[in-house]
């Protein structure tokens, strides 16, 4: 999935407001005076943090529980066929275990594509809900950053990020995160049993 936002966010020199978000329209403004004013955020994880995106998150985590159930229901039927192939093994024919040896197989190859065609389509649709967000949270880290002065914002959550140190006065993501569910008005979610993380999808 190509990134919506540039991984640098140039605020300045009649560019503000096209590289960062680029359905935006606002016409640019000059650069303000004085020496360059510089912010760092981590824009993956300003986007996957905010309560839209958790919110997502976890409906579509429930949506996709019955297939998780079902797929969970299916290992543990492979397993105790193979347990059983093992204990009664020895008394069986070999027409009989081959039989069965296929059997388990082919459940098994079933098993194994039905689980990647369920993670292809959760990541798809992780990866949409993140596309739908990233140009929202972007117009409201662009807006913080005029507000407070920055003329330069840099996204250090990619793999081959420019910034190699940045003070932590400097990161807005926190403050970015805060501003748009300010601006959405979604509530925090409810908290949820302890679960892995979603993580924001790979760049591109």
């Amino acid at each position: 999935m190509k990134r919506p936002l540039a991984i640098i966010v140039l605020l300045a020199s009649g560019l503000a407001l096209t590289a960062a978000a680029q359905t935006s329209s606002a016409p640019a403004v000059a650069a303000p005076a004085g020496p360059p004013k510089i912010a760092v955020i981590a824009f993956q994880a300003a986007v996957a943090q905010t309560n839209e995106f958790q919110r997502h998150f976890a409906d579509l985590q429930k949506k996709f529980t019955p297939k998780k159930d079902q797929l969970k229901t299916q290992s543990n039927e492979i397993e105790s066929l193979k347990k059983d192939l093992q204990t009664k093994g020895s008394t069986l024919t070999p027409a009989e275990r081959a039989t069965r040896t296929k059997a388990i197989d082919t459940k098994q190859r079933d098993l194994q594509h039905a689980a990647e065609d369920a993670q292809n389509e959760f990541q798809q649709e992780i990866q949409t809900t993140y596309g739908s967000l990233a140009s929202k949270v972007g117009d409201v880290m662009i807006a913080y950053a005029k507000d407070h002065g920055f003329t330069l914002v840099l996204d250090f959550s990619q793999q081959q990020s420019p910034v190699l140190f940045a003070a932590d006065s400097t990161n807005i993501t926190k403050e970015v995160i805060d501003a748009y569910n300010v601006k959405s008005g979604v509530p925090a979610p409810p908290a949820q049993p302890a679960t892995a993380a979603p993580n924001p999808p790979a760049a591109h």
